[in-house]
């Protein structure tokens, strides 16, 4: 049974367990010196102007998870500081690299419908348009087929789900000052579809570790399934919450997958990504690398409820 403590710090969560949703919208930005107090007021705020775009269409599933960047959090709220917030790692292999891109504040907007995410995103952009600058955009990211990705296979099938999801993002009672927030790791990757493509299908799934049309386990070590497996001392499997979605447009040549990955602690993602990047004693980097190149890197700390609740209490010189 989960403790009364875990169950706590998941009610005062900001939506991170809320299931996939048809749309999302991923808005990065940085925050212009002197544009701390805006920022402040909107972080404070954004409970209710999610809940006042979405009221007129309470089957929408509106809802909206911000964080806050390493530096950014210095600079809006001071000490205390979430124990393991810091900057993104930036990681540099033999064939591939993890960049680090500025990010102040994510914004990760969901609903059932694309107007809802767009009303939602322009309203914030229209409260912080003069004070911050907008370093990632994506709109219009969206469900496709039955959880497929632009490569053609099912994402997200690891996902913990009830309680498991729960005790793999939320921060509980490890830092009592946060307990209830949790980290975000965002990534963008752009893909090579064409060179994908000329891929056979029985490459392809070697390369994920799945079949492509039952989402089948293979056994191909050094796969993409077996990169993103991390475990712990005592062999169990570690759990991060995957909320990657595809994104694209087709005239443009683009397509792509938002990555974004909600933790606990940032420590699992972050092994996560030193195996695919750089690879290990047993593997080399991730095979799905040679057609996916990161082109953002970003981490969050995205407050609980009652942080924000409390934002306008807080004094803080800017």
């Amino acid at each position: 049974m989960p403790s009364s403590s875990m169950r706590l710090a998941d009610a005062q969560s900001q939506p991170v367990l809320s299931p996939p949703a048809p749309v999302a919208v991923f808005l990065v930005v940085t925050i212009e010196p002197g544009g701390e107090p805006e920022v402040r007021d909107l972080l404070a705020g954004l409970a209710g102007l999610v809940r006042a775009v979405g009221f007129p269409s309470p089957d929408g599933g509106l809802c909206c998870v911000a964080g806050v960047g390493s530096t950014a959090w210095d600079r809006l709220f001071g000490d205390p500081r979430p124990r393991e917030l810091h900057p993104f790692k930036e990681l540099e292999g033999s064939r591939h690299r993890a960049v680090a891109t500025p990010g102040d504040l994510l914004f990760h907007i969901r609903a059932a419908r694309t107007d809802l995410c767009f009303a939602l995103a322009a309203e914030i952009m229209k409260r912080l348009r003069d004070v911050v600058t907008v370093q990632d955009e994506v709109h219009q990211a969206f469900a496709y087929f039955d959880s497929r990705n632009v490569l053609g296979f099912v994402d997200g099938t690891e996902n913990p789900v009830g309680q498991a999801a729960a005790e793999a993002a939320v921060v509980g009672d490890e830092d009592p000052a946060f307990s209830g927030g949790s980290y975000a790791i965002v990534q963008k990757y752009l893909h090579d579809v064409d060179a994908w493509e000329a891929l056979a299908v029985e490459a392809q799934e070697k390369v994920i570790g799945r079949s492509k049309l039952t989402n089948i386990e293979l056994d191909v070590p050094g796969s993409h399934r077996d990169v993103n497996t991390v475990t712990g001392p005592d062999g169990e499997e570690l759990e991060i919450l995957r909320g990657a979605m595809p994104f694209g447009r087709p005239g443009h040549g683009e397509f792509g997958t938002y990555f974004i990955a909600y933790a606990r602690t940032p420590e699992i993602p972050e092994a996560m990504m030193r195996k695919m990047f750089l690879g290990g004693p047993e593997s080399g980097p991730d095979p799905i690398l040679d057609y996916s190149q990161a082109v953002t890197g970003t981490l969050f700390f995205i407050p609980p409820v009652t942080f924000l609740e409390s934002i306008q209490e807080r004094s803080v010189t800017d």
